[in-house]
């Protein structure tokens, strides 16, 4: 790999010029860069080039691709509602490599450890590199060097931004149902590899070229209700299996035991107790890590003690928030992605249940988005630096290792919050400047550890609000030296001079490069 050209960009970290043979705008600044142009569209179709029957099954997924015209230098785009039970992106690329099809990008919403399948189809060539977020060994093998091309990495919402705005331009979309009808329509509620939503292939059914709907549960028309569209479908597989059920969605999501997580938890729900966060029609967001559920159980606690009712929540559903809704103290979930049995029940039964895409709750080149309408979002992060910059991709040795997801488009929400420990494996997570930058300091509002909380001092108004109120408040510098007496200071990471992905911000420009490690 060639060393590339770079220029610093108006967050200070130096970024390529060129990614994969294309131009790159660097990033100018929180709102700074706006968008030209009109969105993208595929090729106007007829529909005397299909079935007037309506059934566009083809004989397997081989033939599929091949009547799509796949061919070398393709963009091929999957979505992650599978998870680590995905077994259809794995064998998309295992009839491209059969065929001796080269040069492939992968477009996938967000990779798992279960696609270290496809390092030997990197290595041959047969996938040049992936757009998409990389879980595991996929990031360990790009921080390694080993990938022909770039990596690019973005938010849910940016990769919908992306597509719409023609930057990716995808050829063939291959799009895994739990249930579908040989003409396309498809959800993702029933069948023995239902994922629940479908909302991450919305953007691939809209503007790709060619989409291809595959399903283990072929259903007659019509298949409803119906998440995807058999207007914009091509061709329908139906297939022996897409997915494993046991790593597709668990059927328990925990609450942490985590005496330190138990406290972050707490610390954080009395944060927003105190502040009058959590009041009568407030909306929040929490992942379903277990430090976030736990945050979601306090939540339910002082909702239920002083009879307050939220309007909606927003994000992966799961059972907690399932029972949640079905309490009363929820009026609507916005689901962008269902992480366990009851997630899908409820979405299947409950009309307060919504369905949502990158689309309505991400997508920053719109009119709007979900986003900044949610009163509270807690987040995660692996650094933080004491200008409140944040990294979730990368550790503090500079490896790879996971994706963006929606965390970035999170950060516009009208109150920010990570909890976060103090350090992980004695290394502090609390730093003098973040690894790899992936979302600006003026977005992050609190930092909760287990020794502290730190307020952002752009935040006038919650410093005023918790005056008086007992909590452990303390400065970004000071929980960051009292890491560094317990810990020590740990070394920097050494990096090659070659650049190996970068990270996109929210309005498709260049954020930070991620470096090979030596």
């Amino acid at each position: 790999m060639s060393k590339q050209e770079t220029v610093i960009n108006a967050a200070g970290r130096k970024v390529p010029r060129i990614v994969n043979g294309k131009e790159q705008v660097p990033f100018q600044g929180l709102g700074k860069f706006m968008p030209e142009g009109r969105k993208h569209g595929p090729l106007i179709n007829s529909s005397n080039n299909f079935p007037p029957g309506g059934d566009k099954r083809a004989a397997s997924l081989k033939d599929a691709l091949m009547k799509c015209g796949l061919r070398d230098g393709m963009t091929i785009s999957t979505h992650h509602h599978f998870r680590d039970g995905d077994l259809l992106a794995n064998q998309v690329f295992d009839v491209a490599h059969e065929l001796k099809v080269k040069d492939l990008v992968w477009f996938p919403s967000a990779s798992f450890p279960c696609h270290q399948h496809l390092i030997p189809y990197l290595e041959d060539g047969t996938i040049h590199h992936i757009e998409g977020s990389m879980n595991g060994p996929l990031g360990r093998f790009a921080s390694d060097g080993k990938m022909k091309g770039l990596g690019v990495l973005r938010s849910h919402g940016g990769r919908y931004q992306a597509i719409q705005d023609g930057e990716v331009h995808i050829d063939i979309a291959v799009i895994g149902a739990g249930c579908a009808d040989p003409f396309g329509n498809a959800n993702g509620l029933e069948g023995p590899s239902a994922s629940g939503l479908l909302g991450f292939a919305l953007a691939d059914t809209q503007y790709a070229e060619k989409v291809i709907v595959a399903t283990d549960n072929m259903v007659e028309f019509p298949c409803v209700p119906w998440q995807i569209q058999g207007n914009n479908v091509d061709f329908t597989v139906e297939m022996e299996q897409i997915g494993d059920p046991e790593k597709i969605i668990s059927g328990t999501t925990r609450i942490t035991r985590s005496p330190d997580r138990l406290y972050l938890a707490e610390l954080t729900a009395r944060f927003c107790e105190v502040t009058g966060i959590i009041r009568d029609g407030f909306s929040f967001q929490s992942g379903a890590g277990g430090t976030s559920l736990a945050v979601g159980e306090y939540f339910r606690k002082i909702m239920k003690e002083k009879g307050i009712k939220a309007r909606f929540a927003r994000g992966g559903s799961n059972r907690y928030l399932v029972s949640m809704l079905e309490e009363g103290l929820v009026d609507y979930i916005l689901d962008g992605q269902t992480f366990d049995l009851e997630g899908v029940r409820s979405m299947r039964e409950n009309p307060h249940h919504v369905w949502t895409s990158p689309f309505t709750s991400y997508n920053y080149h719109g009119k709007g988005n979900f986003a900044g309408m949610v009163d509270v979002v807690i987040l995660g992060a692996t650094e933080i630096d004491t200008s409140f910059n944040a990294n979730v991709v990368t550790h503090s040795d500079g490896i790879l290792l996971h994706g963006i997801g929606g965390w970035q488009n999170c950060l516009f929400s009208k109150t920010v919050i990570l909890p976060v420990p103090l350090f992980r494996d004695r290394i502090p997570v609390i730093r003098d400047e973040v690894t790899t930058l992936c979302g600006p300091g003026e977005l992050i509002d609190v930092v909760v550890t287990e020794r502290g909380l730190a307020i952002n001092p752009l935040r006038k108004d919650l410093i005023e609000k918790v005056k008086g109120s007992g909590l452990p408040v303390r400065s970004l510098e000071e929980l960051k030296e009292e890491a560094e007496k317990i810990c020590g200071i740990p070394d920097k990471p050494e990096f090659t001079e070659n650049i190996v992905a970068v990270v996109k911000w929210v309005d498709g420009t260049v954020l930070d490069a991620v470096w090979q490690v030596k």
